[in-house]
């Protein structure tokens, strides 16, 4: 013990961190009321997190960012290495167990009227990590990998794609290229590994000094109010005298709630395992419903069901509505009361949209892959579309075939409606935009390009080029036709010194 104590004294003469922590704790005092099971969640979110830290790293040891290598690095952990599984299961079940506790969390401060002054900051920064939150469990799902994170990444990319101007821009930083490849791995191993969980811990760590400095908020009691002028008086007299040590007073319930979701963290990882990976990533795949994890299939149900045309404006006004809301909410209701029970608008708020997204999330497991695809691509390419056509445009038909194109696009009015009717996509692209979208993608189209090699592309698009209406001409660059005429020879014009032979006179 006196080498212990040695120790101790030496490290606290170089660093001096026992009056800190003692202030911290033992001597940070909060009102009676507030030391309740009400106030546990972010606490509870904060362990979490700190799982999510330290398997993260077990996982990135072993984890190889690669887009030949991600799925079976996934598959040797959950069948090749010791525990392996489990640690996975750990991080997959804790990331659902955060979104949810968070969720919760911010939805207490919302009913308590704890956003109100002085803590609008601290309400904005919680906005802030829920939205992060939300990142990294999407960034996670992705690293999987398998059929449904590709296709799942496929469609965020689609989301992103349609924002005004930036859009291309969006979806080049995010895929790391024009397709979904191993540089696309790269980014969001980063993402996931570095700057959401550095962000995070920033976030965090300011949520907290502002939790120290300006106290828990007190229990809502009815009828009293918050005005500017005396609030923080009202505030420090009742910590002097209702106040209680926050240790251990209100730390006793915040370890057991905290203790309580490790155990049943551990509980759903033991029982229900890992997540995937499903199969492995293959866009030419196109029987697959990918389906995101809990926190989105409210959002995959709502595209499901919105009529095309309704989709874009959904997407890129509805979350900058919800977000710009929740910024501004200190500053629009700042004041006044902040009980529950004295503010119907907010409980009813709350009920509607609980009841919207559990509907939604009910939805997703019904709701098709809009739109549903039901075509068969065993029905042979309409004879009439081969006609005349070479051995190269054949070879396409046959790699049109063989790829299940026609499970997206119809061709003589068969097959399916994902995609537009190709029937004269010739007239719509040029050579140059037919191979782009090949390879590329667009809009819901993933990329082939990792799928096709380059002879299979060139035969395709040689397919594609022979569908348009008889009688109207494929469509043609224009830049490039005019580069052709400015390179090509102007003709000769006959010299006018010399006279023009006329054809009795040509030599032969």
């Amino acid at each position: 013990m006196r080498l212990i104590n040695q120790i101790g004294e030496w490290f606290e003469h170089r660093l001096q961190l026992a009056a800190p922590i003692r202030e911290i704790t033992v001597g940070h005092r909060i009102p009676r009321n507030t030391a309740s099971w009400f106030y546990v969640f972010g606490s509870a979110a904060l362990t979490i997190f700190m799982l999510q830290l330290v398997t993260g790293i077990l996982l990135a040891l072993i984890y190889v960012p690669s887009g030949a290598e991600a799925w079976s690095s996934l598959q040797n952990l959950n069948h090749d290495v010791a525990l392996g599984w489990f640690i996975r299961a750990l991080h997959g079940w804790g990331s659902n167990f955060m979104v949810a506790v968070v969720l919760i969390h911010m939805v207490q401060v919302f009913l308590f009227g704890a956003y109100k002054f002085p803590r609008e900051l601290t309400w904005i920064v919680g906005v802030f990590l829920l939205l992060m939150t939300l990142g990294m469990a999407f960034s996670g799902q992705v690293l999987r990998f398998d059929q449904d994170a590709y296709w799942g990444l496929g469609i965020g990319a689609s989301i992103a794609s349609r924002v005004p101007i930036m859009g291309p821009a969006i979806v080049k930083i995010m895929l790391g290229g024009p397709i979904i490849a191993g540089a696309t791995l790269s980014r969001f191993f980063a993402l996931h590994v570095f700057v959401i969980p550095g962000m995070l811990i920033l976030f965090v760590a300011v949520h907290l000094l502002m939790v120290l400095k300006l106290g828990i908020n007190e229990w809502p009691m009815p009828g009293r109010l918050v005005h500017r002028a005396t609030y923080e008086k009202e505030y420090r007299e009742l910590e002097k005298t209702d106040g209680v040590p926050f240790v251990p007073n209100g730390i006793w319930k915040d370890m057991f709630f905290a203790a309580f979701i490790l155990l049943a963290i551990a509980a759903c990882a033991i029982y229900f395992g890992p997540f995937g990976p499903s199969g492995t990533p293959d866009p030419t795949i196109i029987q697959t419903a990918p389906r995101p994890d809990y926190f989105f299939l409210w959002l995959y149900a709502l595209l499901s069901l919105l009529p095309p045309a309704m989709e874009t404006p959904a997407l890129l006004i509805g979350p900058v509505v919800v977000i710009a809301g929740l910024l501004l909410l200190p500053f629009l209701s700042g004041e006044g009361e902040k009980s529950w029970l004295r503010r119907p608008i907010a409980v009813l708020t709350i009920l509607l949209v609980a009841v919207i997204l559990g509907t939604f999330t009910h939805l997703a497991g019904l709701a098709p892959w809009s739109p549903q695809m039901n075509a068969w691509s065993g029905d042979p390419v309409p004879a009439r579309f081969l006609h005349g056509t070479t051995a190269l445009q054949r070879q396409g038909a046959l790699i049109f075939q063989s790829k299940q194109c026609r499970n997206c696009h119809s061709l003589g009015e068969l097959g399916g409606q994902r995609g537009p009717a190709l029937d004269s996509v010739a007239v719509r692209l040029t050579q140059d935009q037919l191979i782009r979208q090949v390879i590329q993608g667009g809009g819901n189209m993933p990329a082939y390009g990792k799928n096709l090699s380059p002879a299979e592309t060139t035969a395709l698009v040689a397919f594609l080029e022979t569908l348009h209406p008889q009688g109207q001409p494929a469509a043609r660059d224009a830049s490039r036709d005019q580069v052709l005429r400015e390179s090509s020879p102007p003709p000769t014009s006959p010299d006018p010194a010399q006279p023009a032979l006329s054809p009795s006179t040509k030599q032969p």
